[in-house]
């Protein structure tokens, strides 16, 4: 499988680094874009204040163009938070598109977004401040009729981005049932 994989609002850390090699062991092609151009932070607050800065249109064309030449491919797009939330956004407009593995994150989608039965699958922190309850289940009834074949793993008491070793939300048990359960479900694409 070809993987487009996005970083969270912390920029391009080792975790995303060994999130690809993760799956490249696993037998699939990675590219990990930097839409952050090599700034990484150390807080959440830091690395909001950058992404809004930046600005959601130079972000998107950043991921757009880091996609552009390997969507003909059959993209499986993959990303943490905010990466998962721009991972997201261009695999509802990629017809081409293979499926969709979130971690940490959703996004808004377009009230016309159509696919063709996009396999989707959601790992999130239960509870998680960023992926409230209500807008979860909001979200899943929006890709249900958007098309989309979508299956959601919530992991008690794991903290937002618990897939990072390298911060104080890392949860070693949730990371690796997460990471079985993602790669069982590239393996079905």
């Amino acid at each position: 499988m070809n993987i487009m994989l996005f970083h969270s609002t912390y920029g391009l850390r080792p975790a995303v680094h060994a999130a690809a090699d993760r799956l490249r062991a696993a037998g699939h092609e990675v590219w990990t874009p930097d839409l952050f151009e090599g700034r990484t932070f150390d807080d959440v607050e830091e690395g909001m204040a950058f992404k809004d800065e930046l600005g959601k249109d130079e972000l998107l064309k950043r991921a757009i163009l880091a996609a552009a030449p390997y969507s003909e491919r059959g993209l499986v797009y993959a990303g943490f938070s905010l990466g998962a939330a721009t991972a997201q956004t261009l695999a509802l407009g990629d017809d081409k598109a293979r499926g969709l593995l979130l971690l940490h994150g959703t996004s808004d989608i377009a009230e016309n977004a159509t696919v063709d039965e996009l396999p989707v699958q959601l790992h999130v922190a239960e509870p998680d401040p960023f992926e409230t309850d209500d807008w979860l289940s909001a979200w899943y009834l929006q890709m249900q009729r958007a098309g989309a074949d979508v299956e959601v793993y919530r992991y008690a008491g794991a903290g937002h981005l618990y897939t990072d070793p390298d911060l104080d939300d890392y949860d070693a048990q949730a990371a690796e049932a997460t990471w079985r359960t993602a790669l069982g479900f590239l393996e079905t694409l």
